[in-house]
C-alpha cells in the first residue's frame, strides 16, 4: 500500500489535473471549493483515476484540512 503526498490547489480552473514534481509528490488541481470536505472527496476520485483503482482504495490518512495532504492507495 504506497503512500502518496500531494499539494490540493481546491477551485482550479486548471482542473481537474494531476502534476507529478522532480521529487513525487503530487499536485492535484481541482475545481471543487474547500467547503465541507467536497475538495478531499474530488482529489480522492482524481486520484483513483491517475491510479486506475476504485475511490474505495483511495484513503485520506492525513492532513485533511490542509493543503498539504497524504493518502494510501491499496492496489
Amino acid at each position: 500500500m504506497p503512500t502518496v503526498r500531494a499539494t490540493i490547489k481546491p477551485n482550479s480552473r486548471k482542473g481537474p489535473l494531476v502534476e507529478t514534481a522532480d521529487d513525487g509528490t503530487l499536485t492535484l488541481y481541482v475545481r471543487a471549493p474547500a467547503v465541507e470536505g467536497k475538495a478531499n472527496k474530488a482529489a480522492i476520485e482524481l486520484l483513483a483515476e491517475h491510479f486506475g483503482v476504485a475511490k474505495s482504495a483511495v484513503r485520506l490518512t492525513g492532513g485533511a484540512t490542509s493543503r498539504f495532504k497524504r493518502f494510501d492507495v491499496d492496489d
